[in-house]
């Protein structure tokens, strides 16, 4: 897989689009990061690292992020949209004064920068730029 981050996008995208309670991933701190973000900003209702036994003799046991959607009272997305800004062909570093507002404040940028991964608010608050991973609204 050249773009983990990519998949993670896509296979929540997809169980969003498809209504289900909950989405299972293969685990990285990285991935770890964003559901944590993710989940800090009300996006998700929350996520846990599992890990799943080997399935046959000779195979490792692997570790699994199982993330719970979030969805409003009569069902309505919480997630309306997620996008892949930095792929691995054309990576977006911006500074703190280019940091974008996504939708007018509305929906939340994810960043990684040189403190940790981080928000668009908080890089701005903390006065850092990085490479901009994702928007979420």
């Amino acid at each position: 897989m050249t773009d983990p981050i990519a998949d993670m996008l896509t296979r929540i995208r997809n169980a969003v689009t498809a209504k289900h309670t909950r989405v299972d991933l293969p685990a990285s701190r990285l991935k770890t990061e964003i559901a944590r973000i993710l989940q800090d900003e009300g996006y998700i209702q929350g996520f846990r690292l599992v890990e799943e036994p080997a399935e046959k003799k000779g195979r490792q046991a692997r570790s699994v992020i199982r993330i719970q959607l979030k969805y409003g009272p009569h069902g309505e997305k919480v997630i309306t949209g997620l996008e892949r800004v930095s792929r691995p062909g054309r990576r977006v570093y911006l500074g703190v004064t280019d940091v974008p507002y996504v939708l007018g404040g509305l929906g939340t940028s994810i960043l990684t920068t040189s403190q940790g991964v981080m928000t668009g608010r908080a890089a701005r608050k903390a006065g850092v730029g990085g490479e901009v991973l994702c928007n979420v609204w």
